[in-house]
């Protein structure tokens, strides 16, 4: 642990106490540490250099079943911060399942998950890496004008402190490098990126890779055709179904389902999937994006199947989510300031045993989905309905590029027809195979 840290971790334990002495029963103090740079260009000419960072301290304070909250961006006076919060607090409406969480599930040692590099990245080399991306992506040939390529550089930590016993720290590194061209001329213009976001520098994928593929992808989408309305199979490219993942997540996240906004609310136990989806939330993974030794409470997690061969297992969990269930938190306590969700850490769809290009040999006609657009989905009632673009598939292969198009089903039925392909990178929070699901609609032309 470095001096800086420790000098916070006394700083939020001089809040707590603090709040103690100011009459609150109970109280926890974060500070969310951020440190980003970045370096923007266009055109081989350096758009833009950004650094920031900030130490946001956020006390919170317990009053019989009142809770209340305060904010800074440094401790500053922890007397005058502490008295405000409890003044708050007693005339704030009771809130009976807004609690600390429970003692016995506090984490008590923290293990090193390998989250942080503390490898210095200067504003010359970010820049070079940004142009040498950007001019790979623009040689490629069809490519006739750039969004622009960027660099970027950072940390983010996690500092609490409890009145019931906890105490601990975390930072996590993340560098990333991408890249954005423009294919074709006037209306038929057309665009893709790539990109690399790792936790450590040296495990970023070269410039001239990332901007030489960034360049290949749009070319690729140049005179795009329209398809038939009908009812199709849809293939579904492991960037797009990374997002229907995360529709997954959302509607097994304990708060939708306390409050009833979840498709899913009511099927716990249940077979809500195909049997071959398996869906694991695992925060203690090394190196993992989502990765952390406890949650924005105190909780360490365990690793969980939350969806196993189909079957709802588990929601994402909070304390306060927890108790309004009549549960116990599994870990998945997310913090933002002054207030906790209920979220995912690493959150990955299991792979399969074929590869893509098999199942889509096997398909013979299709579509295969590289992006969608539109804010078509009800998670309420799992309507799912979103413009998309990607390529036909024609005799088990890859044809031609099809654009404006509209793909709809239901979410529920969408799950249970789901089956997932081999090609699986899990260095993303939320990490998904490519999918494919048959009968959907598409409507076309």
């Amino acid at each position: 642990m470095t001096d800086q840290t420790q000098s916070l971790i006394d700083r939020a334990a001089s809040l707590v106490e603090a709040a103690k002495r100011a009459g609150a029963d109970a109280a926890d103090a974060v500070v969310v540490r951020s440190r980003s740079k970045s370096v923007s260009v266009r055109l081989g000419k350096v758009e833009g250099t950004d650094a920031s960072e900030s130490d946001d301290f956020s006390l919170r304070v317990f009053v019989g079943s009142k809770v209340a909250s305060v904010s800074a961006n440094i401790a500053g006076d922890a007397d005058n911060l502490a008295e405000r919060a409890v003044a708050m607090a007693k005339v704030s409406p009771e809130d009976k399942f807004n609690t600390l969480a429970p003692e016995d599930r506090l984490a008590r040692d923290f293990p090193d998950l390998d989250l942080y590099d503390d490898t210095e990245i200067f504003a010359e080399q970010m820049a070079a890496d940004a142009l040498a991306m950007e001019e790979a992506a623009r040689a490629v040939p069809g490519v006739t004008n750039s969004s622009g390529a960027g660099v970027s550089a950072g940390s983010g930590g996690l500092v609490l402190v409890t009145s019931h016993g906890f105490s601990g720290a975390y930072r996590r590194s993340r560098y990333s490098r991408s890249a954005s061209v423009i294919a074709g001329e006037g209306t038929a213009m057309e665009r893709d990126y790539e990109f690399s976001s790792k936790l450590f520098f040296a495990d970023l994928r070269a410039p001239e890779e990332i901007g030489r593929e960034a360049g290949e992808r749009t070319v690729r989408r140049v005179n795009p055709r329209k398809a038939a309305t009908g009812t199709v199979t849809c293939v579904f490219d492991p960037r797009v179904a990374r997002g229907m993942l995360g529709h997954l997540g959302g509607a097994i996240n304990g708060a939708s389902v306390a409050r009833k906004t979840s498709f899913l609310r009511d099927k716990m136990g249940q077979q809500i999937a195909n049997p071959a989806i398996t869906v694991i939330d695992e925060p203690m993974r090394r190196r993992g994006q989502g990765s952390r030794p406890f949650d924005g409470e105190g909780v360490q997690g365990d690793t969980l199947t939350m969806v196993g061969e189909g079957v709802l297992n588990h929601w994402f969990l909070s304390t306060s989510i927890a108790n309004e269930l009549g549960l116990q938190t599994n870990g998945r306590g997310a913090r933002s300031g002054t207030s906790v969700s209920a979220s995912s850490t690493n959150l990955s769809l299991e792979p399969g045993n074929r590869s893509p290009e098999d199942m889509i040999r096997e398909i013979g006609e299709g579509f295969y989905v590289t992006e969608v657009f539109g804010q078509g989905v009800n998670m309420v009632t799992g309507e799912y309905s979103r413009g998309a673009s990607g390529f036909w598939i024609e005799n088990g292969e890859i044809a031609y590029p099809v654009s404006e198009v509209t793909i709809a089903s239901n979410l529920k039925d969408m799950f249970m027809r789901m089956l997932p392909a081999s090609d699986m990178d899990r260095d993303f929070a939320t990490a998904s195979p490519t999918l494919v699901i048959e009968g959907m609609t598409l409507a076309g032309q």
